[in-house]
């Protein structure tokens, strides 16, 4: 899905679909670009094998609506990763606790584990 929204053509695809609402035809898509038809197919196949747009083919027309909830569910999830993290949550880890375990190689819960078994 990034890798859709990382070219700037693709970004200016789903603007032009979000902002002019239903469904656009490739054609007039094509259009607002001045690459040649060929790049701009290229383009509408990537966006939605991304899921970001639908298509509807009709004879050898093709129609293109942006897939909203796709791109709400993808883009909010990840823009849920900075959140601010509050003083009642706790942030745990599996790794080492301090810079002395780190160095050493293992985690102060793995040393305690290899000095019981060894017991």
């Amino acid at each position: 899905m990034f890798l859709a929204l990382a070219h700037e053509t693709r970004r200016q695809v789903l603007l032009l679909l979000g902002q002019r609402g239903d469904e656009l035809p490739s054609g007039y898509l094509a259009a607002r670009f001045q690459h040649s038809w060929p790049t701009t197919s290229r383009h509408l196949k990537v966006l939605e094998e991304a899921g970001l747009v639908e298509v509807r083919r009709q004879g050898r027309s093709s129609n293109y609506r942006l897939n909203r909830a796709r791109l709400e569910q993808v883009v909010g999830g990840w823009m849920g990763h900075f959140e601010p993290v509050g003083p009642e949550q706790r942030w745990s880890s599996s790794g080492p606790k301090s810079t002395a375990a780190l160095a050493e190689g293992t985690s102060p819960s793995r040393a305690k584990r290899s000095a019981t078994d060894s017991q």
